[in-house]
Parts: structure tokens; C-alpha cells; sequence
């Protein structure tokens, strides 16, 4: 049976310490070896944290695969951003575009639960309600809201 270890990293600066090499030292690989793969695989994503999983079978070989940052890791890197707003009502912190949020619904699109283009865009800009991000300019609920009405068909 395999071991799994899963753990939240910087993209292409894992490191030995917590949390992976507390989690990798007791199922006897090369904690060396792992940390490289991972930021190999990982540096793509520098500056946002990416979820891992390192898969160890019974002869200590691994296996690395590498999920999608959390959606209000990539929007922050979009936007260029440090932080969400600390009061989401009042303050707003940035504009997604329709085309960024497009992007962003494309890249987590294994994650995300929505049908089509539309309904994953739909999730991401649920994100942004909870961020202080405007969506082509227009609060998130009323982005939704002309996303339902059809306003935005054409660009789907």
C-alpha cells in the first residue's frame, strides 16, 4: 500500500523543514530528491502556494503530482495584489477582467464543479465577493447577476 503525504508549498521553494520534511523523514526516502521534484515541478507557480502530494510505494520510489494553486492565489497574482480587501464592502482592491476571470476558469478547471466556461466563471467570481475584487468593473453579485440575464452571451 502507498504512502501519501500531501501537504500546501511555495511554488519552486519547498524546503526540507516543516511541513514536508517532518511528514517525508519517517517513510525513508530522500527527502533531497523530493524537495528537488517538487520544485521542479512547482516553479512555474513561484509566489503562490501549490497543494503537492508525494506518493511513496513500498520500494521508497515517489511520485509527485502537483494540484492548482487556490483560486484566490491566482487572482492575487493576476491582479498583481499582496492581499484581499480587509473589508470587503467597502474597500475593493482590484478589477478582474472578463478575460482574466476567463483564464483563471481555465486553469482551474479540473477543480471546479461548473459545466461549462460560464458556470466556472461564475465560481470565480463567488471568489472575488469574498476578496473586494470587482469584475469588469461591476460588483461580484451584480456581475452575476447580468451574467444570468444573458448580458455576457456573447462573450461565452
Amino acid at each position: 500500500m502507498a504512502d501519501i503525504v500531501e501537504a500546501l508549498v511555495d511554488g519552486g521553494k519547498a524546503s526540507a523543514g516543516p511541513p514536508l520534511g517532518p511528514a517525508l523523514g519517517p517513510k525513508g526516502v530522500n527527502i533531497g530528491q523530493v524537495i528537488a521534484a517538487i520544485n521542479e515541478k512547482t516553479k512555474a507557480f513561484t509566489g503562490m502556494k501549490v497543494p503537492v502530494k508525494v506518493i511513496i510505494d513500498e520500494k521508497k520510489n515517489f511520485e509527485i503530482k502537483v494540484g492548482t494553486p487556490p483560486t484566490t492565489a491566482l487572482i492575487k497574482s493576476e491582479l498583481g495584489l499582496k492581499s484581499g480587501s480587509s473589508n470587503t464592502r467597502t474597500d475593493k482592491v482590484g478589477n478582474l477582467t472578463l478575460d482574466l476571470a476567463k483564464k483563471i476558469a481555465d486553469m482551474k478547471q479540473d477543480d471546479l464543479i461548473g459545466a461549462d466556461l460560464k458556470a466556472r466563471v461564475m465560481e470565480i467570481s463567488g471568489t472575488c465577493v469574498s476578496m473586494g475584487i470587482t469584475i469588469d468593473g461591476k460588483e461580484p453579485k451584480k456581475f452575476q447577476k447580468a451574467v444570468k440575464a444573458g448580458e455576457y452571451d456573447d462573450q461565452f
